[in-house]
């Protein structure tokens, strides 16, 4: 038991030191030297223990033929550990963001990711909800179609959008997001369950007004041209970012926005 001690322990330095590989940790190369891994466990040791480290049972796997087979199954336990803990020990903010986060992957799983624009193009993608202070406050992996989430009214990227902030319902918080998750869609579920909305929008979105898309609209530069119904607003102004759909009416200018972004420019709602 002390042994695994001293390997998570190891575990969490990694997370502060950044190095190319995990056998850079325990290089004596003047520019990589960091004493700490080689006094705390033998490099082959933790190599050892991390290639046969498991948190389930992996003799009796569950059946790929399930349709609530879960890609997940190895770390669901541990992962969900980690959300409630993020979830029980901290009060996040009134601002909030869902976005997606890359993290670089070189195993093999099915649901890896592919992206041959970006810097890191073999890696998984996780939905994250977050404050303005930066704090992760709930978050899942993306398992390929997100199939537990879609159904034949509801898409998976609308399903994400209601799953992440199910633990801030009912409090007025703001959510934030891109035009990645933002739609009309979810907008009235949201409204209903105390949470306010605020985000850039595809004007193609299925829900739109006709009469606010690019093509129906002839404006010049720097126009400005809201729709209203009820408590939901639709910014649109001529650049090359389009809309704002939100509960808040708000205007602001910018050349590239991410919703994490907005989410800490929030003072200026």
């Amino acid at each position: 038991m002390e042994e695994l001690y001293r390997f998570f322990a190891i575990i969490i330095q990694m997370g502060h030191d950044q190095c190319d590989c995990l056998k850079d940790y325990w290089s004596k190369e003047e520019q990589y030297f960091t004493p700490f891994y080689s006094k705390t466990m033998v490099r082959d040791r933790f190599f050892h223990i991390l290639r046969f480290l498991h948190f389930e049972n992996i003799d009796n796997p569950p059946n790929h033929d399930d349709p609530h087979y879960d890609r997940l199954w190895k770390i669901r336990n541990i992962f969900d550990t980690l959300n409630n803990k993020f979830y029980k020990l901290y009060n996040p903010t009134e601002h909030l963001a869902v976005n997606e986060v890359i993290v670089l992957f070189k195993g093999r799983v099915i649901f890896q990711q592919y992206i041959p624009k970006k810097h890191k193009r073999y890696d998984i993608k996780i939905y994250k909800l977050c404050d303005a202070l930066s704090y992760t406050y709930d978050m899942s992996v993306y398992l390929g179609k997100q199939q537990l989430l879609a159904t034949q009214e509801m898409s998976a990227t609308h399903g994400i959008v209601l799953e992440l902030p199910r633990r801030v319902e009912g409090l007025g918080h703001k959510l934030y997001m891109d035009s990645y998750f933002s739609s009309s869609a979810p907008f009235d579920d949201l409204s209903g369950r105390k949470i306010n909305f605020c985000g850039t929008v595809c004007d193609d979105r299925r829900g739109m007004p006709k009469d606010i898309s690019s093509r129906a609209i002839k404006a010049r530069k720097g126009d400005i041209i809201t729709r209203v119904r009820g408590n939901q607003s639709i910014v649109h102004w001529k650049d090359k970012h389009v809309s704002v759909f939100s509960q808040i009416c708000i205007l602001l200018q910018w050349k590239a926005i991410s919703a994490t972004n907005l989410a800490l420019q929030s003072n200026l709602v």
